[in-house]
């Protein structure tokens, strides 16, 4: 099995090195269409620049060379972890995304277990108990939450359990007028955490309830269920063991394809909640048209995209030991 698992590995980490490539690709050539270049940019930013400033500037950046040979110097230079400069906050790209990343990742994956584990703990229960009561409560509430939008479903959380309630913070990452440090702290940003986690979470979690009921309810019909129950397995084991197996690759390859993106597609939520993540600096990035700031974010959301696609097959071998010879 060890073998197995170790060669999938091999031949979707080799897979995705000509994708990893097209992605630069791709940014390089959005970053090549924008109108204007970097000594535009610093032209516009002075007020003024003559002929002899402005060749000047584009032979010191290299944006005089051909575009293979101007490519080729992206190239290097991403993949040595240099991903340009921000010149409207002076600061390095790369120090910018670092800066921002714990942030994000401390609201994305939490909302990615919660959301993974509730809707299939639902989507599974309403299957086992398809065409009853449950099945229709669960049914309704999945779809209301599937059909709300996220700003809405962050405002209505601020306003009921921010504001009326005052259970929880209205927005931040943690109380800027308190000095904390320690235990307080990290209770601190639990507590501001508990509203964008959930509103974060709540379309996913319907998305993930409504795929696990239908993949659970057909493989339910298949004829390996039947010979299971012939031979007299516990209901635990049917379902659990063989159909719910099954049932579980298709939540897999969509958990996979969201938890990429919720690194810097959190944008509204992050917005909402002020919340000083990846999103939110996209946002801020698009808004001050920082060019080089938001293709880097893009090119950080790519790569993680193309490595939760990666540990998704390598789990799919491990559900499905048949997938590994594909």
């Amino acid at each position: 099995m060890g073998g197995g698992i170790l060669q999938q590995a091999a031949k979707r980490l080799a897979q995705s090195v000509p994708v990893l490539f097209g992605v630069i690709l791709v940014n390089f050539l959005l970053m090549q269409s924008a109108p204007g270049d970097l000594a535009d940019v610093l032209a516009g930013e002075q007020g003024a620049a003559t002929p002899e400033m402005m060749l000047e500037l584009r032979a010191r950046f290299g944006l005089d060379q051909p575009l293979w040979v101007q490519f080729m110097h992206y190239l290097g230079n991403v993949l040595s972890g240099d991903l340009g400069y921000s010149h409207r906050l002076s600061v390095p790209v790369l120090d910018l995304i670092l800066e921002r990343l714990p942030a994000s990742l401390l609201l994305m994956v939490p909302a990615l277990i919660l959301a993974a584990g509730s809707g299939m703990l639902l989507g599974g229960l309403a299957a086992r108990k398809a065409g009853s009561w449950v099945d229709g409560v669960i049914s309704v509430g999945v779809l209301l939450a599937y059909a709300t939008p996220l700003f809405w479903a962050g405002l209505m959380g601020i306003v009921l359990f921010a504001v009326h309630l005052q259970w929880l913070p209205v927005g931040g990452m943690r109380d800027p007028s308190a000095d904390l440090s320690g235990l307080p702290l990290v209770l601190d940003t639990l507590r501001h955490m508990v509203l964008p986690v959930c509103t974060l979470a709540l379309f996913h979690a319907a998305l993930y309830a409504r795929l696990m009921r239908a993949s659970l309810l057909s493989s339910l019909q298949q004829d390996y269920v039947r010979t299971a129950r012939a031979k007299g397995l516990s209901p635990w084991q049917v379902e659990a063991v063989h159909a719910g197996r099954n049932a579980l690759l298709p939540v897999l390859t969509m958990i996979g394809l969201q938890a990429g993106t919720l690194v810097g597609g959190g944008i509204l939520v992050e917005t909402v909640f002020s919340w000083p993540g990846l999103g939110r600096l996209a946002f801020d990035a698009l808004l001050r048209r920082d060019l080089n700031l938001l293709l880097g974010i893009v090119l950080v959301s790519s790569v993680t995209v193309i490595a939760m696609n990666f540990i998704t097959d390598l789990l799919y071998g491990i559900a499905d030991p048949r997938v590994r010879a594909l």
